[in-house]
């Protein structure tokens, strides 16, 4: 289950990579090196001694503990196949558009007279392009998990709750409350 809006973009990107990532420790290990251009890089993002990556390098190690190697699989598939994920990212935000999967409380500012209280609602919405490019530039300059949040909601209320224009044309904002569930797909 995933809670934060981006963790569920970089899941959906994830799932647009051709080639599985290395999955042995010493195969990951090598792989950081390449790409962070030494032992003493990866040993700072990963929180351990160089000697300990370079033992991960030539296999002296095989076997890290839990917390390791789930630190070593989130830094391997953050880089793992950049132009790849860019050319699907590319590809949501020009011509595709994104697939959101929300189960949360949803409500809604509306005019007097109409019932605007949240209510739980489980929700798979197609947004369109714009939103998708909305969601990953938001998301790539640093932006809060509110504020990418705020963008997913402004496309259901577009998409969902208005249907393109053609109904609830009062409807003023939508909002994603207790996030139980979010995921997306490309």
């Amino acid at each position: 289950m995933t809670k934060s809006v981006g963790e569920g973009l970089d899941k959906a990107l994830e799932q647009a990579v051709t080639r599985p990532a290395p999955k042995s420790a010493g195969a990951r290990m090598r792989f950081l090196v390449r790409q962070l251009k030494g032992t003493k890089a990866v040993a700072q993002a990963l929180g351990i001694s160089q000697r300990t990556v370079e033992r991960y390098v030539r296999n002296q190690i095989k076997k890290p503990r839990p917390d390791l190697a789930d630190r070593m699989a989130g830094e391997v598939n953050k880089r793992w196949q950049p132009q790849v994920k860019a050319k699907a990212k590319k590809a949501a935000g020009t011509s595709n558009g994104i697939v959101i999967d929300v189960q949360a409380r949803l409500g809604y500012s509306a005019p007097v007279g109409t019932t605007d209280e949240a209510r739980e609602r489980h929700l798979t919405v197609a947004l369109p392009p714009r939103y998708a490019e909305r969601l990953f530039n938001a998301r790539d300059h640093g932006d809060s998990d509110a504020a990418l949040q705020q963008i997913a909601a402004d496309g259901l209320k577009e998409v969902y709750f208005q249907q393109l224009g053609t109904r609830a044309g009062s409807l003023e904002d939508v909002h994603m409350l207790d996030v139980r569930n979010i995921e997306f797909g490309l």
